[in-house]
């Protein structure tokens, strides 16, 4: 299951800063977000990279000359920048949590909410594009669905939104009935 964003507020300034700059120089927001996922992938896979980012025996010029090298003509010139102003303040080790925020600033902005399903079984394209509708239209927001197969739930759904979980899953209704049926039990 995809892990929750977790960021500091730091991190969450820099983006905010990051979006306010792409809006001022007309620059595309989804671009950047983009961007900032190739980096973050980049991030995990690469621990070398990862380390290099964040190691203080490195010198910010030297840092630089080799990001610039490295991600110039790769990412687009404002992230670039934006990355300059990491280095010299030695705040690349918060990168994927600046991208975190930034996607998060950018869904909430663009009117989108990240919402985990659980089903039982594998849903059919027909039937993920139907639920996404549904749980679009009952949220009013534009639903961006991560469905998940957990067989032991026998049937129903499971939608975490954010911090909430909505258990509609015929295991939890048949805890639910067998919870009643303990308690009505004689002593």
């Amino acid at each position: 299951m995809r892990e929750p964003a977790h960021y500091s507020m730091t991190a969450l300034s820099y983006a905010h800063a990051l979006l306010e700059l792409a809006e001022e120089s007309k620059a595309s927001p989804e671009a950047l977000a983009k961007d900032l996922d190739g980096l973050r992938e980049l991030v995990a896979s690469n621990e070398t990279f990862r380390l290099y980012l964040s190691d203080p025996s490195i010198s910010t010029e030297a840092r630089w000359t080799v990001l610039r090298k490295v991600l110039q003509g790769q990412v687009s010139p404002l992230l670039l920048q934006f990355m300059g102003v990491l280095n010299e303040k030695n705040r690349l080790g918060l990168l994927t949590q600046i991208a975190d925020a930034f996607d998060a600033i950018l869904d909430e902005k663009l009117g989108k909410v990240e919402v985990d399903l659980i089903v039982a079984h594998k849903l059919s394209p027909d039937e993920l594009r139907d639920a996404t509708q549904r749980i679009t239209q009952a949220l009013k927001r534009d639903a961006v669905v991560h469905p998940y197969v957990d067989e032991s739930i026998i049937g129903g759904m499971i939608l975490r939104v954010g911090d909430k979980l909505i258990d509609a899953s015929v295991k939890n209704q048949l805890n639910t009935i067998k919870d009643k049926l303990l308690a009505a039990k004689p002593k």
